[in-house]
């Protein structure tokens, strides 16, 4: 059977033209890949056309519609999703109008479609009071207890994405007086962050007992499962999940879902509360753009409530004038 020039196309692009030219991360790739291969399933199901048949010119841009509507309501994804696996259309897109400049218009059109707006939530964190709840909840009198402490501590401590965590491996965690840990971030970009104390403590505590100083073991993954694998991003949901439950029981401070991004964004407002410069936090998050890091001060409410207070002082008595003694007040009321 003859290649489709699609088939073609999408086996560079996600083998040589991502990996080779444009240095993407795995990860992404991973994610380009997964969805063409929704986009498949989608063709195969909704359009009764099998993969070995699809060719350029069956995606248009009334087919691509059509697919990100089926991801909405047919597998329930979220506006942030459909925009994401419309961002790899895109990205395949772009490049084929340069590897077929004759269809240049049809790949045109299909690159012009719109990403779907959306209302951005409050950035979800939890108080100081609930991030300390949540720690004290692992049991640090069993062996897995103690990891998902230390797992959870360098995951706040360090305002890690949960991608960046799970890659993490033995000789990332630079000991000492000023402990470091070297996080490879979006876009293969490494950046070193600094560690708390009582964290790098219980790092060094926690690879000490398991046996991981040997030089030959620095590529050893940092957390693992039970089958000595890399921890997933599921894995580590579920750990935090599971803690965050218990913590919920005791009190409200922590609500029942907690998700892995949630603690990111916690140390961000807490640094922010704590006074730190909104570069030094774009800095410490790995954020490209201060934009993005801006959504923290717009999130936390506590600080616009000390900010307002500092710039204006109170005009308003608290203690309200009784109107019952007012006679002349009571004499028109009861005129009416």
């Amino acid at each position: 059977m003859k290649p489709t020039d699609f088939s073609i196309y999408l086996t560079q692009f996600l083998s040589d033209y991502l990996p080779g030219q444009k240095n993407v991360s795995p990860n992404i790739i991973r994610s380009y890949r997964d969805t063409f291969k929704l986009l498949l399933r989608y063709f195969q199901e909704q359009e009764r056309i099998p993969p070995e048949k699809i060719t350029m010119s069956c995606i248009n841009q009334v087919c691509v519609t059509s697919f990100l509507d089926w991801l909405e309501t047919e597998r329930g994804c979220g506006v942030t999703t459909r925009n994401l696996r419309l961002t790899a259309i895109h990205s395949f897109f772009r490049y084929a109008q340069a590897e077929s400049p004759e269809s240049l218009f049809h790949f045109q059109k299909v690159i012009a479609i719109p990403v779907k707006k959306w209302r951005k939530k409050i950035v979800e964190h939890l108080t100081p009071e609930g991030v300390r709840l949540l720690l004290a909840q692992p049991d640090r009198s069993s062996t897995k207890g103690r990891r998902d402490l230390v797992m959870l501590s360098t995951l706040y401590d360090s305002g890690a994405r949960v991608q960046e965590l799970i890659d993490l491996s033995i000789g990332n965690f630079i000991p000492g007086a000023n402990a470091v840990l070297v996080l490879i971030g979006k876009g293969n970009k490494t950046r070193r962050v600094p560690l708390m104390k009582n964290t790098a403590s219980l790092l060094i505590s926690y690879i000490s007992e398991n046996h991981l100083e040997a030089p030959h073991k620095m590529t050893y993954p940092l957390f693992t499962n039970s089958q000595h694998n890399r921890l997933t991003k599921e894995g580590v949901a579920y750990v935090l999940g599971k803690y965050a439950v218990q913590a919920h029981k005791i009190s409200d401070v922590v609500p029942v879902k907690v998700k892995c991004h949630m603690l990111r964004h916690s140390k961000a407002v807490h640094l922010l509360q704590a006074g730190v410069n909104l570069i030094y936090i774009r800095d410490f998050l790995g954020h490209t753009d201060i934009k993005t890091t801006e959504i923290y001060a717009r999130a936390d409410t506590e600080l616009k409530r000390k900010a307002l207070e500092n710039a204006y002082p109170d005009f308003v008595d608290p203690v309200l004038p009784d109107w019952n003694n007012n006679t002349e007040l009571m004499s028109w009321l009861s005129s009416l």
